[in-house]
């Protein structure tokens, strides 16, 4: 089935980006490689950028930071108290600007217990454009909130990836599609034209 054509109003969308930072884009991911990945998201941002549209940069902290998300689990959990050196950087592969917006979130998802929300609704942005790493984790329990809260989503299917192929796969064939619109960079690209 092909996807209906994607238009988008640059007046009323963000860019989010979800944990494309050094630590998380070091990762071995899959579906796509983290290359593969930041090349498509500094694509996007770029051109939203050009368009004046809002580019939003959620990054994660640290478990072991104030409000960070330590569970007991059942999975082993073989993390130091502290993070590596420059874990929280941005990559540089993103191009950061000073107009870019900075969420650090403590949790999988960006809304909980951040000013993602307030920072979108202040600009009158309804619809999201989300990518990033992980599908099945950040990106997944961002796209859940974001739906709690009304917002059009579209996700980039080639500017994610994750630890599991299964479980990029599996998100992006039974979550997305349940709440959103999936589609690929050139196709957003071609949306914000």
């Amino acid at each position: 089935m092909n996807a209906p054509e994607l238009k988008l109003d640059t007046s009323k969308t963000a860019l989010v980006l979800i944990d494309l930072q050094a630590g998380i884009a070091a990762l071995p991911v899959q579906t796509h490689t983290a290359a593969e990945v930041l090349a498509n998201a500094r694509l996007l941002a770029d051109r939203f950028r050009a368009v004046s549209a809002p580019v939003v940069l959620v990054r994660v902290a640290w478990p072991s930071a104030p409000g960070g998300l330590r569970p007991i689990t059942d999975s082993p959990q073989a993390m130091p108290e502290t993070a590596p050196a420059g874990w929280m950087d941005p990559c540089p592969e993103l191009g950061v600007q000073p107009s870019d917006i900075v969420v650090i979130k403590r949790q999988w998802g960006a809304f909980y217990g951040t000013d993602l929300d307030l920072h979108l609704r202040r600009r009158g942005i309804d619809t999201i454009v989300l990518a990033g790493i992980s599908t099945s984790i950040g990106v997944d329990s961002t796209a859940r909130g974001a739906n709690e809260r009304g917002y059009q989503q579209i996700f980039v299917e080639d500017a994610m990836a994750d630890l599991h192929a299964d479980m990029h796969d599996a998100t992006c064939r039974f979550i997305f599609p349940r709440i959103g619109r999936i589609r690929s960079t050139q196709q957003v690209l071609s949306a914000l034209a």
